[in-house]
């Protein structure tokens, strides 16, 4: 199987798997977990590294403010730059939903692990 193929089926196993405990959609906690991971960052920034469309983001982002799980800052020199934080609230659900998950995978191994952060490396790198 040709890197392409193990990187797709990854994702799709990935996917499904974070899906079963993703009430409330995926999606969300995408969102939830970039911001929380990437907060200096642009908007802009957080939606390339998601790969999703900007009427998306925009869509889930105003509900997750309106929910106060976000928070929405528009810089003071350039009003069209904004960055994002999450609140008390979005922490406690992300952190929820993280715990849920990390407990249907159970114990890992210490490779697994390694492997993980060789492959998270790798496509930061090239994303």
């Amino acid at each position: 199987m040709k890197t392409a193929q193990k990187i797709l089926e990854i994702e799709s196993l990935c996917e499904n798997l974070s899906k079963k405990n993703a009430e409330g959609g995926l999606l969300r906690f995408k969102v939830l977990y970039f911001v929380s991971q990437y907060e200096n960052l642009s908007v802009s920034m957080i939606i390339e590294k998601l790969g999703i469309k900007k009427s998306n983001f925009a869509l889930l982002t105003a509900a997750l403010e309106k929910e106060g799980s976000i928070v929405i800052h528009q810089a003071e020199i350039d009003k069209r730059c904004r960055t994002l934080s999450l609140t008390e609230k979005g922490r406690k659900e992300l952190n929820n939903y993280l715990e849920d998950l990390e407990a249907c995978l159970g114990t890992t191994d210490v490779n697994v692990d390694e492997s993980l952060d060789i492959i998270l490396k790798y496509l930061n790198k090239i994303v």
